[in-house]
């Protein structure tokens, strides 16, 4: 199949979250599987000095616009083409809005306030691309828009003259859903009779990820079991019923990581490498780490990590109420991540108070990351609800048995592990309170001292993380829609 995937970010140059991991690997695992595959992505500054190479189309791709939108006529779209390492295409959209700045979506913590206009053109850019292609007389088969800054893609290749090829819309998180005015349908080229209920309108906004659930062919969210909570008035974001209308065409499909990049074996961050027949030099990369941040360095005390956006979906607060009790044991701790200023602030107050043993970071680079899960005993997923989560992925493959909130897609990625440590491979607990997940971490602390953990960690370690599986699932969603 000829595939286009239409997304906002692509791990590791242009990146917020797992969606970028996801665009990245799932299209990597997609050509390896004998497809092709193309990614349309915005002309960010990041790109720039990304190091990638790209040419420069010679002739710019106009958009009609309304005269309110752009006075001076049809807006000209350059085109970039280049190539990852991976065999994957990638065609760099150069819209207004998105060069001239150096965020994705936001800077300091708050949107832009012409992401209706960013993400609007560039949406109708996909479909003026998607068009000529189908003119030049070979059209993509699939095009795949990855959640909201994509989403109206399917539905403006629904309601407008469209090309041959079938849609998807993958919802990485149904919480964000390009909520605006309804002005902003001036930037769509949409006329009033598309803010009706049945259409955009949802509480008297646009609704970008409304219209893409209503008009893609298929659409798939990142686990089996988000793709039931979605559908619940808990769990739906007021999307739920929208969603129950489409739930024969909704999938869910677990995430997987791409073994190239997160591999103890081969990561070129760490001090020492291993894998599950010899976990040995784990503990070298634990006292690198402790050393690298200041830390006593102990390594034969635990050291629970915890990495993510530091916001209430992803628990930051259970986390920060729970520390205190936490470092009473004899343990080490090491938070990473930004987000919400106040609850930043309350790790590292909560962190201040063992300095010799728990320390907040913040923000961190790729290789930190890389280097913390190489060194933590056990990795905190405290999240309220997770669509997927990869931490906990990570660090399985990294050989740190993850504690998480029973929900979303940690439920399709860790089985509990039971008393006697015979089968499982993280520990699971069941309310998203403070408590709860204190007695998660102790339950994971006493197992640390069996002497069937070494067993324990190999299981956890030789896991089927990898994306082969996932891509043929996603295959199938494809196929599937080509034959509706």
């Amino acid at each position: 199949m000829d595939i286009l995937f239409a997304a906002s970010e692509i791990a590791p140059i242009i990146k917020v979250g797992g969606l970028a991991d996801v665009v990245s690997s799932l299209s990597k695992a997609l050509r390896l599987l004998g497809h092709k595959v193309t990614i349309a992505l915005p002309r960010y500054q990041a790109l720039d000095s990304s190091g990638l190479m790209m040419a420069r189309r010679l002739t710019p791709m106009p958009l009609e616009v309304d005269a309110k939108v752009s006075p001076g006529g049809p807006i000209q779209v350059t085109l970039f083409d280049g190539r990852l390492s991976t065999g994957v295409e990638l065609v760099v959209l150069d819209v207004p809005g998105f060069h001239d700045r150096p965020g994705i979506y936001g800077e300091e913590g708050r949107d832009y306030e012409d992401n209706a206009r960013r993400f609007s053109l560039f949406s109708r850019a996909v479909v003026e691309l998607v068009r000529q292609r189908a003119r030049s007389g070979s059209p993509f088969d699939i095009v795949h828009a990855h959640d909201w800054p994509t989403a109206m893609v399917p539905y403006l290749l629904r309601h407008q003259p469209s090309a041959p090829g079938r849609t998807v819309l993958t919802l990485h998180n149904a919480a964000h859903q390009g909520l605006f005015p309804k002005d902003a349908l001036a930037y769509l080229g949409l006329d009033d009779d598309h803010f009706r209920p049945e259409r955009l309108e949802f509480y008297g906004q646009l609704n970008f990820l409304k219209g893409g659930i209503l008009a893609a062919d298929a659409l798939t969210t990142v686990s089996t079991t988000y793709a039931s909570e979605i559908l619940t008035p808990k769990q739906g974001e007021r999307l739920d019923g929208v969603l129950r209308t489409r739930a024969n065409q909704l999938s869910g499909i677990v995430n997987g990581i791409d073994y190239a990049v997160w591999n103890p074996m081969t990561d070129p961050a760490i001090i020492a490498r291993y894998d599950a027949e010899d976990v040995s030099n784990k503990g070298r990369c634990k006292s690198a780490l402790l050393q690298e941040l200041g830390l006593e360095i102990r390594p034969d005390r635990p050291l629970l990590v915890s990495i993510g956006r530091v916001v209430a979906q992803k628990g930051s607060d259970l986390l920060a109420n729970a520390m205190p009790k936490i470092l009473k044991g004899d343990v080490s701790v090491v938070v990473a991540g930004e987000g919400d200023a106040e609850l930043m602030e309350k790790l590292s107050a909560a962190a201040a108070k063992a300095p010799e043993r728990a320390k907040f970071l913040g923000g961190v680079s790729e290789a930190v990351v890389h280097r913390l899960m190489a060194a933590a005993d056990l990795v905190v997923v405290p999240s309220r609800f997770e669509p997927c989560g990869l931490v906990q992925l990570y660090a399985q493959r990294y050989g740190a048995a993850p504690v998480a909130c029973r929900t979303g897609g940690l439920v399709d990625t860790i089985v509990d592990i039971d008393a006697a440590l015979e089968t499982g491979t993280g520990f699971l607990f069941d309310k998203p309170t403070a408590t709860s997940l204190l007695g998660g971490v102790q339950r994971a602390l006493a197992a640390l001292t069996s002497p069937r953990w070494p067993a324990v960690q190999r299981r956890i370690m030789r896991l089927d993380l990898g994306w082969d599986r996932p891509a043929r699932r996603y295959v199938q969603v494809y196929r599937q829609a080509l034959a509706s």
